[in-house]
């Protein structure tokens, strides 16, 4: 650590000396699945309780109304958990957004519920790495962060949000107002095990298209039938055929039909997009419309698209460049190899950067098997993981970014 100032090893030391694993540990034994609405209720609690140690107002924002597609094709409002949301130094020369998520993707009747440590010194359990181990390490780089004498130069926003793992569609416009004005983003979604950052990301958009057909008899008069399942599956073959390199494309499900003597009159498509740019959103989305069109048409059906792409692409600009280059210098100086590497999945770092904040969504723990009973953290990357953020906050309170 012989690149560190005396005002970041102070902060190391104060970052390292906060109980994460105790918090890890308490944390992860409440079951905080997407859909538990009272399992949320109780950590957005505990969070706050926990966060309240930092300065600022703390405030449980009311989820934004989402609608659901149902198996009947009926369209109906899903509950969501609030959202957690703090502001500290808001006329503070530099402003930076910091974000994680209070749910995990393990209801609250799923057979994964309990904590064990494994021989080799790792623990598991549900929700460790992804992200209550990260939680711990935003809040003990906040509070080593708000205990240095560069406190005064810093202002940031806090969001914890209940609903990343489904899409963050309730609070993605608590994120967008956070993010504005923020020179730099820190999202605290796990690294992997040996400490690589997720770096360049695609982006998703889900759909559920509806195809309102017309039953009929499958025997006597199954000509004044509209078959439903079987336009459905005519969209799901005319998208597949679209992907390629930048944009991976997954009908994933159909819904519908009935008994085997009947023309079904409903069916529901669900299906995944995975774009590598916004110029492949623009490309996916005039591929839905034109298989809707021609598939309406040549079936006779009626057809609804719910869904949008949500997560926009995240890629590498000049912004995120330096702000990856940072995190690398500072780990460097607390003798750590800082690196990264494109990845498909998505999170709320996509949302951050569709903001034109620069952001790194992978400061949390090192860890690995997430959303798997296998989910684990290493526990000795709390301690080091707080300190990479501490330094590299405070060099950007600095003005060093």
């Amino acid at each position: 650590m012989r690149g560190l100032t005396p005002i970041e090893r102070d902060a190391v030391d104060t970052a390292g000396a906060t109980p994460m694993l105790a918090q890890v540990e308490a944390w992860a034994a409440v079951n905080s699945g997407t859909r538990n609405l009272a399992g949320l209720a109780t950590m957005a609690g505990l969070l706050g309780d926990a966060f309240a140690s930092l300065p600022g107002e703390i405030t449980l924002v009311e989820p934004t109304p989402v609608d659901n597609v149902g198996a009947d094709g009926v369209v109906s409002a899903i509950e969501h958990g609030k959202h957690l949301h703090l502001v500290v130094r808001p006329a503070a020369p530099v402003r930076m957004l910091f974000t994680g998520h209070m749910d995990t993707v393990y209801p609250v009747d799923h057979a994964f519920q309990s904590l064990q440590w494994l021989d080799d010194g790792r623990l598991n359990g549900p929700g460790v790495a992804d992200m209550k181990g990260g939680l711990a390490v935003m809040l003990a780089a906040l509070r080593a962060v708000d205990a240095s004498p560069l406190a005064a130069r810093i202002g940031y926003d806090v969001v914890i949000n209940s609903d990343e793992e489904t899409g963050s569609f309730s609070s993605a416009a608590l994120l967008a107002r956070a993010a504005h004005g923020k020179v730099a983003a820190l999202t605290y979604e796990p690294a992997l095990a040996d400490g690589t950052l997720a770096g360049a990301r695609g982006g998703t958009g889900n759909f559920s298209i509806i195809v309102h057909g017309r039953s009929a008899h499958a025997g006597r008069n199954p000509e004044d039938g509209r078959n439903a399942l079987v336009a459905a599956a005519d969209i799901a073959v005319r998208l597949s055929k679209v992907r390629g390199p930048r944009l991976a494309v997954n009908p994933a499900r159909i819904e519908g039909g009935g008994p085997n003597n009947v023309v079904p009159e409903l069916a529901i498509l669900r299906i995944n997009f995975r774009p590598a740019t916004l110029d492949d959103i623009a490309r996916a989305q005039s591929h839905i419309d034109s298989a809707v069109a021609m598939v309406a048409a040549e079936h006779d059906v009626r057809i609804e698209v719910h869904g949008s792409f949500n997560r926009p692409p995240k890629p590498i600009d000049d912004g995120a460049a330096r702000l990856f280059d940072l995190v690398k210098a500072s780990g460097a100086d607390l003798g750590l190899d800082i690196a990264w590497k494109a990845t498909g999945g998505v999170c709320d770092g996509n949302n951050i950067a569709a903001a034109g904040v620069p952001v790194v969504d992978t400061m949390g723990v090192r860890g690995g098997a997430i959303h798997s009973t296998d989910e684990f953290m290493i526990p000795d990357s709390l301690a080091e993981r707080a300190a990479l953020s501490a330094v590299t906050i405070l060099r950007i309170a600095e003005g060093r970014l």
